[in-house]
């Protein structure tokens, strides 16, 4: 008996070396991970030279759990400051790893940082959480009240004028579709075309906050900020409803109104097929 136990766990260490190899040739397995984050201390999603980034944070917290040198790939490079409540990512490890391990070991060497992951599942070797994408969501918050914020200070853009969200939104209605978004894009955007399609661009006033909901397959680089930006001069009287339509006919940088704040953006979800 005691050999054929010895025999089984034989063949089973074998097969566990095997499968090890051959997940490690075939690049798997590969894990999506759903983050949360506070981004108003880090220089952005995207690893830099200079400063914390949020990738950077998270793949030196997987380095201190299983020792792998990791490169993450995320659904979107949000700039400094710009939060998530839904980023997903995607990495690959050379061992198999429990999926709930792999969450609480993150998690446990990310503290004290406002990173948190909520979610960690195996994929598919041909799974990409950019590429693999078929629509973003942000939000964009602004505080529309005379005081100032107290507890969601860097968590929104504050704005003292009263802003009539009726007609943001209206003007709102202009940019849904697909439009060369030129007039949107930030001169050191690297997509190879202004052309996008924007599905949702919707306005609501909710209580002291106006709340603007965005959703496209993919944006170009400052495009929620700066079309959040010129809705504001909407609100507060400076432009007309119709001057949204014609800044977007300019396909002129200049032609924008002002970029919002990176405080007040959220990616909060990204789907997948």
């Amino acid at each position: 008996m005691l050999y054929r136990r010895s025999g089984v766990a034989l063949l089973a260490r074998r097969l566990f070396v095997l499968l090890s190899a051959f997940l490690r040739l075939t690049g798997l397995p590969r894990y999506k991970i759903l983050i949360e984050y506070d981004g108003t201390a880090f220089v952005g999603w995207q690893r830099q030279a200079a400063g914390i980034s949020i990738q950077g944070a998270i793949e030196t917290a997987l380095h201190a759990f299983c020792g792998e040198h990791v490169s993450l790939r995320a659904a979107g490079r949000t700039d400094a400051g710009v939060h998530a409540l839904g980023q997903v990512a995607h990495f690959d490890l050379a061992q198999p790893r429990e999926t709930f391990r792999i969450r609480e070991a993150i998690n446990y060497h990310l503290k004290p940082a406002p990173i948190v992951v909520l979610d960690c599942i195996a994929v598919p070797d041909d799974f990409d959480a950019r590429f693999s994408a078929i629509k973003r969501h942000y939000i964009y918050r602004i505080l529309n009240r005379r005081a100032r914020p107290a507890l969601a200070h860097n968590k929104v853009w504050w704005v003292a004028v009263p802003l009539d969200a009726e007609r943001m939104g209206q003007a709102a209605r202009h940019l849904v579709g697909n439009h060369d978004f030129t007039t949107f894009r930030a001169a050191q955007c690297q997509a190879k075309s202004p052309q996008k399609t924007l599905d949702r661009l919707d306005v609501v006033r909710e209580g002291d906050e106006i709340v603007i909901r965005a959703s496209a397959r993919s944006f170009l680089h400052h495009q929620v900020r700066s079309m959040v930006g010129t809705l504001k001069h909407v609100g507060d009287g400076r432009w007309q409803v119709d001057d949204v339509r014609r800044a977007l006919a300019a396909r002129d940088r200049s032609a924008c109104g002002v970029v919002a704040p990176a405080s007040g953006l959220y990616l909060v979800g990204v789907d997948y097929p």
